[in-house]
């Protein structure tokens, strides 16, 4: 078993998982292309201090918590690690009143900035899809008024704000060019894409490719949700040529946008990610799989690609996640998204410590299977 990066007083960058990638324009960083999410539902994680090191070993300067915990926000500051920080879905209904929403941005973001880079305000998780209607209701007056409270604190112009959506907003996803918003959504969508084009902000998508795998293993090819090389797909309609179905999910959000007439709106992903483990009917989730699809999107960030829809703008993209988290309720596999255990031990090594240029090479073609796979309508599903 592997020492522990937290076993010595300095954490030493053994191996890391995110160092310097060698490609033809030199040598380039993680940190500046991908993010992490850093959940916290575990009773044996490291403390938030040696987690910054850990993240700052690795070059990754761009992490997204689920609360505004002080602990976490202390030990950030002076990081140099932009923070995504979230307004949990129980409290969305408080802040809809601005004075509430001012005391929260008082309390939980002013005393930290500038020196914990706080650069976002994710409000609630998965509003849209959940089974609370009037949380639904509440969310886009509460971007409101927390908006106009940074708007009185002069933090609007390093903070923005967004939620974090399923995937299960769409109505159609397959293929990209069909995408659409379920109809039911409509009077709560508009409002909010319009205070996304008003404030300049993104759209967030939590996209998981391995649900759909996991939901039909005969009809979704594994290469093409793990990002391998495979033969992909091509759009009927735009003629666009997709290898994976993280990009065709992207484009579909972007296609539904545009139909609402907010096509222009930037879409980034919140969560993505592979479990390294699980039940016994999860098909897929093992350390092979996990591996390979982190590994091979860590390259596509590396390389700063964008979709086919957009090939000129850089995806951006939060990997689940960053500990595997031993109370995470459900089934097994959420509990293992982690690349790391609570110890600082990697729960997988992904490969891309001291690669050189033949080895990139050979980490895709090694990476190659063929597939004779027909497209079927069921690889639009993704997690809900």
């Amino acid at each position: 078993m592997p020492a522990s990066i937290f076993s010595r007083s300095r954490m030493i960058p053994i191996f890391l998982l995110f160092n310097l990638f060698y490609s033809e324009f030199g040598f380039l960083q993680l940190g500046s292309t991908l993010g992490i999410n850093y959940g916290q539902v575990a009773n044996n994680l490291p403390p938030p201090e040696q987690v910054v090191t850990l993240l700052n070993s690795l070059s990754i300067t761009k992490t997204r918590i689920y609360d505004t915990n002080p602990q976490v926000l202390t030990a950030f500051a002076n990081s140099g690690i932009d923070l995504v920080v979230t307004v949990p879905n129980e409290v969305v209904p408080q802040v809809t009143d601005p004075q509430q929403a001012l005391q929260w941005v008082m309390t939980n973001i002013k005393p930290y900035f500038p020196a914990t880079r706080i650069s976002g305000i994710a409000v609630g998780n998965e509003v849209f899809t959940s089974d609370d209607t009037a949380l639904a209701s509440n969310l886009v007056p509460a971007m409101h008024s927390l908006h106009a409270a940074l708007v009185q604190l002069g933090l609007d112009s390093y903070v923005h704000i967004s939620t974090a959506n399923s995937l299960g907003v769409l109505q159609n996803s397959y293929p990209p060019s069909f995408g659409s918003f379920r109809p039911e959504l409509a009077n709560l969508l508009l409002p909010f894409l319009q205070f996304l084009a008003e404030t300049n902000s993104p759209f967030w998508i939590n996209a998981y490719p391995y649900f759909a795998y996991k939901g039909d293993p005969d009809g979704v090819p594994l290469d093409y949700v793990l990002l391998n090389p495979n033969q992909g797909m091509v759009d009927p309609y735009t003629k666009l040529h997709y290898d994976n179905m993280l990009y065709a999910q992207v484009d579909a959000v972007i296609f539904a946008m545009s139909r609402m007439g907010y096509g222009g709106l930037e879409v980034r992903v919140s969560e993505t990610g592979w479990p390294s483990k699980g039940d016994p009917d999860e098909i897929g989730a093992n350390v092979e799989n996990a591996r390979a699809h982190n590994r091979n999107l860590l390259l596509r960030q590396m390389r700063n690609q964008g979709t086919p829809l957009r090939p000129d703008r850089r995806l951006e993209v939060y990997l689940f996640a960053l500990f595997n988290e031993d109370m995470k309720p459900g089934p097994t596999s959420e509990r293992n998204y982690g690349l790391y255990q609570p110890d600082g031990t990697m729960a997988y090594n992904v490969g891309l410590g001291k690669l050189t240029s033949a080895a990139s090479v050979n980490l895709i073609s090694s990476a190659t299977r063929e597939t004779g796979k027909e497209l079927g309508s069921s690889w639009k599903m993704g997690r809900s």
